[in-house]
């Protein structure tokens, strides 16, 4: 816009009416919110410059499409772009990007987040499990020293499914079986004494210590010292695995074992489920996500929307307090 062009326009917002301003500044908010989005998502590239579909380094600008530069692989001779390959591919409305990334900073339900953000409430459901798709992916590779671990249990959900094994529940429902059953789903949770949280979906019914073995074997570390409750599995898994074991046996009253406790994992348990039933239940399909947003959100309770576009595209670095 030239110099005389855009003096006209500033003199012509004398002229505005209050709803007229208000359309204006929310315009201009979301040309900004636009612009923040599109320089995350390019820093973000720049920071892993490589060919999403062959990894090569050997690449050279190609134009501009969607707001986003194109590039040309000359190794394999595809174009693409900085969201090629990722979650956020092809998904659509940009300058509202960051607005429902602050809904979902502050767990929002899908329909709170669609009205905040301006979106349908079906599009809002889409846009979480995208943003989720790698943002849960935040994970800590080792536990060290004192690692507590225990299992909870939630309701086999299949919400949202069109083909039933069973018959349908109204609301959730109960189990129809008592005690721990195969309605139920299996989640482990291990937390160590700096906080550091990894969480398992161990598949229906009882743990077992195959599925003990599938999640644990790999994230603690040799020195590390695992306590649990009276459940036999634990031992057995310490046993054949060759790690230390410490046991606090809840089913007789003890709560503390000199040093050892389960508290802290028993107490994420307890804020889980109570920050999951703000979503009148989730299906058991993504839970993984659920858990992945739960433990990103315990680790790091007040993060920008910027930081989030960061972790949603696996760059996890910038994921700190702020």
């Amino acid at each position: 816009m030239k110099n005389a062009e855009f003096m006209q326009l500033i003199a012509a917002l004398h002229g505005l009416n209050h709803h007229q301003r208000k359309r204006l500044g929310a315009a201009l908010k979301q040309a900004s919110d636009e612009a923040n989005v599109l320089d995350v998502i390019e820093a973000c590239f720049e920071e892993k410059s490589a060919c999403p579909h062959c990894a090569s380094v050997e690449l050279y600008r190609n134009g501009w499409v969607s707001g986003l530069q194109r590039y040309y692989c000359r190794q394999c001779h595809k174009t693409f772009n900085a969201l090629t390959g990722t979650p956020l591919a092809r998904l659509r409305d940009k300058p509202k990007w960051l607005a429902y990334l602050a809904a979902m900073a502050q767990s929002l339900t899908v329909r709170q987040s669609a009205a905040d953000t301006g979106v349908h409430r079906n599009t809002s459901f889409r846009w979480r499990h995208r943003f989720l798709s790698w943002i849960s992916q935040d994970r800590p590779a080792k536990l060290c020293g004192i690692t507590e671990a225990d299992e909870t249990y939630l309701l086999e959900s299949n919400k949202g499914q069109r083909h039933l094994g069973r018959e349908p529940r109204k609301r959730g429902g109960s189990a129809t079986k008592p005690g721990i059953s195969d309605e139920q789903i299996c989640v482990l949770v291990a937390r160590d004494r700096a906080g550091q949280t990894l969480d398992f979906v161990a598949g229906n019914g009882p743990l077992t210590k195959a599925r003990l073995t599938a999640a644990l074997k790999s994230v603690l570390a040799a020195d590390a010292l695992l306590v649990s409750d009276g459940n036999p599995t634990y031992t057995a898994f310490c046993d054949a695995e060759g790690f230390s074991h410490e046991i606090v046996n809840l089913s007789q009253g003890q709560r503390v074992n000199g040093a050892y406790h389960v508290q802290n994992v028993n107490a994420y348990h307890s804020r889980f489920k109570l920050w999951l039933a703000r979503f009148h239940g989730v299906a058991t399909h993504y839970l993984p996500n659920y858990l992945g947003w739960r433990r990103a959100f315990e680790q790091h309770s007040q993060v920008a929307p910027e930081t989030l576009l960061n972790a949603s595209m696996g760059n996890f670095q910038y994921l700190t307090v702020t």
